[in-house]
C-alpha cells in the first residue's frame, strides 16, 4: 500500500458523503470532505487554516484537553466559557454576545466530552447562525455521533456554509487504533486544509482508509456496540445516585457520567487517585477538563465490560461508607 491523495480515498470521501446526507439530510460534495489522522490529526489542521497566532478561541468549560493544549501549541488563545448544569455544559447564544471582543472562532461539541450533554438541533443552528454573522469561525466537534441516547443528532454543516466539522471514525465505528477521521470543511478552507495537510501528515493510513470504508457496511455490530453503551449508562445512572454520586450531568450522548462530587472532596485528583486505589474504580478528575472548577468534579466512562459496570456502584457505595 502506498500514500493516498492527502485528502483520501476518493471512494471512501464519497462514502463519508452519502452518510452524512442519509443522517442528516443535507448534501456534501465529497470534494469537501477530508480524511484525517484521527480527530486528532483534524483539529490542527483546522486551527492552523481558520486562526492566526494571538487569536481567541473561546469553548464551553468543561473541555476536551486537547482543544486547549493544541490551540497553546499553536500560539492562539483559549478562551473558556464557564458553564454549569443550567446550560448542560453547553454555551449558549446569550453567553456569546456577552463576548467582548468577539473570539476568532468557537468549539462547540455535541454530545461532549466530558459532560456527555447535547446541543437541541435548534440551539446549535442558533449558534451557528450566531457565528456567521459575527464573523466567528465555527468548529464543530461531531466525533460522538451516533452515541446518543434519545435526543436528535444535528450537524452544523447544515446551518453554516462557513463552519468547520470534525468526526472520527473512533467512537461510534469503534476503529480508536486505526486513526482515521474525516472533516467537512467550508469551501474556502478546503485548498488551505489541502496544503497543510499535505506537509503535516501527506495522508491518512491507506490500510485504515480501506477499514473505515467497509465498517460502514457494520451497522448491525455498531448498533449492537450502542446498546451495550446504553445498557451500562442506565446501570450507572440508576446505582450512582443510590451510592452517593447523586450530581450528575444530562447524559445525552457519548460514552462520559460528569459528576459534581463537591460534598465528597474538593480534591478530585486526590479523590480519583484513592478511589482507584481502595476501590478499584478508574475516573477522571476534572482539573484536566476545567483547571478553574474541576476540583470538584469527575468524570466516568461507560465504554466497559458490561460485567465489570456493573459492579462498579456496589464498589463505590462500600467505598465510601468506609
Amino acid at each position: 500500500m502506498g500514500y493516498t491523495e492527502a485528502f483520501g480515498l476518493r471512494s471512501l470521501r464519497a462514502r463519508i458523503a452519502a452518510h452524512h446526507a442519509a443522517r442528516y439530510g443535507h448534501a456534501i460534495p465529497a470534494e469537501r470532505v477530508a480524511v484525517t489522522v484521527g480527530a486528532s490529526g483534524a483539529f490542527p489542521l483546522a486551527f492552523l487554516a481558520a486562526f492566526d497566532p494571538g487569536d481567541r478561541v473561546a469553548m464551553a468549560a468543561p473541555y476536551y484537553p486537547p482543544y486547549v493544549n493544541v490551540l497553546t501549541a499553536l500560539g492562539m488563545v483559549p478562551q473558556a466559557l464557564p458553564c454549569d448544569a443550567c446550560t448542560r455544559f453547553q454555551p449558549t447564544v446569550a453567553m456569546l454576545e456577552r463576548l467582548d471582543p468577539r473570539p476568532a472562532g468557537l468549539i462547540v461539541a455535541s454530545p461532549c466530552n466530558p459532560a456527555g450533554t447535547m446541543l437541541a438541533p435548534e440551539e446549535l443552528a442558533a449558534i451557528a447562525r450566531w457565528c456567521a454573522a459575527n464573523g466567528v469561525r465555527l468548529i464543530s466537534d461531531e466525533i460522538y455521533h451516533g452515541l446518543s441516547y434519545g435526543m436528535t443528532e444535528a450537524t452544523a454543516a447544515a446551518h453554516s456554509d462557513s463552519a468547520i466539522v470534525v468526526n472520527s471514525f473512533s467512537k461510534y465505528f469503534s476503529m480508536t487504533g486505526w486513526r482515521i477521521g474525516w472533516m467537512v470543511l467550508p469551501e474556502d478552507l478546503v485548498r488551505p486544509v489541502e496544503r497543510i495537510a499535505q506537509n503535516m501528515f501527506i495522508s491518512a493510513p491507506h490500510v485504515a482508509q480501506v477499514a473505515a470504508e467497509a465498517a460502514f457496511d457494520c451497522v448491525e455490530e455498531l448498533e449492537g456496540n450502542r446498546a451495550a453503551y446504553r445498557r451500562n449508562r442506565e446501570v450507572l445512572l440508576a446505582g450512582l445516585p443510590a451510592a452517593g454520586f447523586d450530581r450528575i450531568a444530562q447524559a445525552d450522548g457519548a460514552f462520559y457520567l460528569w459528576c459534581d462530587v463537591g460534598r465528597l472532596t474538593n480534591d478530585s485528583p486526590d479523590f480519583c487517585a484513592r478511589m482507584l486505589a481502595e476501590a478499584g474504580i478508574a475516573a477522571t478528575p476534572g482539573v484536566d477538563f476545567d483547571a478553574e472548577r474541576g476540583a470538584r468534579f469527575v468524570r466516568f466512562s461507560y465504554c466497559g465490560a458490561e460485567g465489570d459496570i456493573a459492579q462498579a456502584p456496589g464498589r463505590l457505595a462500600r467505598w465510601l461508607q468506609r
